[in-house]
């Protein structure tokens, strides 16, 4: 086992992986920018570096710091944690011809799951179910194109290839209305973006969001430890998580779960990862894999008892994994609320000086968090600062413990988006679960289109 390692993150996740590490007496190097010299996670750390001043750029994504932060401390391995550099198939690289082990996936898994091409490609060899749609390019000949929306089956949707942002898209719901489509499509593709490429999708209108956990070691072993909905988003940024998926059958989570351990083993995979895909109709339909630790993990290490970073860090060590399929059972129910500096109602962010912290406590309550009184709360990333987590015997008690908890907990200083998970865990659709991806933005009257 490693005797040391670099955490390259801030945080609550830098935190989370200190404490994993502690756990296992694993020694700790914490990274920080000058902004995050007094967090938590710096001062509980064996040794820190100051690896530059505030702005990313140079601190948290300025990979030569970095990896001269390793080599100062004689640190063996480097943690990534989520987002900065995690997915980043070049600083993966960087760290291994540095002589350092990278816990996550090896590069070239990076690079093949972070082009959406070759990533779907890899997941049909492996017989993951992908969303139909047109193999590549549409051509010439409009005949191929009405034939190819039959088969994939109405409504459809033509996407640009350099399109992006929600531009360059539109949704078919009849044969009649197809060529036209596509044509004015084209037309703008080439307009806006350079470039008439355009390919053909099944639409889907009210899909779930839906990822599956996966753990994949060095000796050909994978499993899968669940799914998560993660359907409560707002511009794709996700705010309320829960496992398992309410109304999803077990059956169906076993099947969709071996298929992704399966193509783990396939494609070589080493670590801790997620398959990201939508979800309606009963049918499961790939868009991604994150090839990382995720900001919901712990709602999966509730409901599983699997501590998620302590494996990624034994798999990295080249130990196989603690557990077979066999071995994982599913207890329970978890909830994850994320709690970010901002305000509830406009999202704008709100750091600032924390004048009172209190952080709620009772059965079931996990909190992640490196915030505490007096901390300031850094303008220069990302607005959470910290989830609040319960669990329960039932999902009905998991979301009274996060009621209570959520009316416990106090930040005072910053505005925080306590508010709005107040206001969604009394919310009808909410209770029921198993709403769409769509859901909190139609709510908060953000599609008005």
């Amino acid at each position: 086992m490693f005797e040391k390692i670099l955490i390259a993150n801030r945080g609550e996740i830098a935190l989370r992986i200190q404490r994993a590490c502690r756990e296992m007496g694993i020694k700790t190097v914490a990274v920080h920018s000058e902004a995050d010299a007094d967090a938590k996670y710096v001062r509980l750390a064996d040794e820190s570096v100051c690896i530059g001043p505030a702005p990313s750029a140079k601190s948290y994504l300025h990979v030569p710091s970095i990896i001269a932060a390793a080599e100062v401390t004689d640190a063996e391995a480097i943690h990534p944690g989520y987002g900065f550099l995690s997915e980043n198939a070049n600083f993966a690289e960087r760290v291994e011809n540095s002589g350092f082990v990278f816990i996550g996936p090896r590069p070239e898994t990076i690079r093949l799951m972070g082009d959406k091409v070759s990533a779907k490609d890899a997941m049909k060899a492996s017989g993951v179910p992908c969303v139909p749609g047109s193999d590549g390019a549409l051509g010439e000949d409009q005949d191929e194109w009405i034939r190819i929306a039959k088969d994939i089956g109405y409504p459809i949707i033509i996407k640009a290839a350099g399109g992006g942002g929600g531009r360059g898209m539109r949704v078919v719901h009849t044969e009649a209305a197809l060529i036209q489509a596509v044509q004015m499509t084209q037309g703008e593709a080439g307009a806006a973006f350079n470039n008439p490429v355009v390919y053909m999708e099944k639409f889907l209108g009210n899909p779930r969001h839906i990822e599956i956990q996966v753990l994949s070691d060095t000796h050909g072993n994978a499993i899968h430890l669940g799914e998560r909905d993660c359907s409560m988003q707002r511009r794709h940024q996700k705010v309320l998580e829960e496992a398992p998926a309410p109304g999803l059958d077990t059956k169906l989570r076993n099947k969709i779960g071996e298929r992704c351990a399966e193509a783990c083993r396939k494609i070589g995979y080493r670590g801790a990862g997620t398959f990201e895909f939508l979800y309606e109709n009963g049918e499961f339909y790939f868009i991604e894999m994150n090839t990382r630790v995720q900001v919901e993990h712990p709602v999966t290490e509730l409901i599983t008892g699997v501590d998620i970073v302590q494996e990624s860090i034994r798999i990295a060590a080249g130990l196989p994994l603690a557990n077979t399929q066999k071995d994982i059972h599913f207890r329970g129910h978890a909830l994850e609320c994320r709690i970010n500096a901002e305000d509830p109602h406009t999202f704008m962010p709100s750091p600032g000086r924390i004048t009172l912290y209190h952080a709620p406590g009772g059965p079931g309550v996990r909190v992640d968090s490196h915030v505490y009184q007096n901390y300031y709360v850094p303008p220069h990333y990302d607005s959470m600062i910290g989830k609040l987590i319960t669990y329960g015997a039932t999902r009905d008690q998991a979301i009274a413990r996060m009621r209570i908890a959520l009316s416990e907990m106090i930040v005072a200083g910053i505005k925080t988006n306590i508010p709005l998970h107040q206001e969604l865990l009394v919310d009808q659709v909410v209770l029921e679960g198993g709403y769409s991806i769509h859901y909190l933005e139609n709510k908060l009257g953000m599609n008005k289109h």
